[in-house]
């Protein structure tokens, strides 16, 4: 079973920022196609943004111009900078990758308070 780790998530004014990281194993991550998702309390869960294996991106547009998927092959890492945080952004935040096979990490908390 292959395991994504997560971290990165807290607790932050509205406002402020926040970087989340997702690892995985070489052997899956650079051939990947990666994505965050969330889940805000009592909804169900939603894409915000993907890039593919030839580096387009996409956001959802709740937070296009604000939040920055990328992804470091060398360290076998994908993040998700996340700026002027809203409180409505208040979600649990999971990594995504799929090659064939779909491959989720564990979930961060980012709570953003008003």
């Amino acid at each position: 079973q292959v395991h994504l780790v997560e971290s990165g998530g807290g607790l932050v004014q509205a406002g402020g920022s926040l970087r989340l990281s997702c690892s995985a194993p070489s052997r899956i991550f650079s051939g990947s196609h990666m994505s965050w998702y969330r889940q805000p309390p009592g909804k169900e869960r939603e894409f915000v943004a993907g890039m593919v294996v030839n580096g387009v991106t996409k956001y959802v547009d709740a937070v296009q111009g604000r939040f920055t998927i990328s992804r470091d092959n060398a360290k076998n890492t994908m993040y998700l900078q996340m700026d002027s945080l809203k409180p409505e952004d208040t979600a649990i935040y999971y990594c995504h990758l799929r090659n064939g096979w779909i491959y989720w990490g564990q979930g961060t908390q980012v709570t953003v308070s008003s």
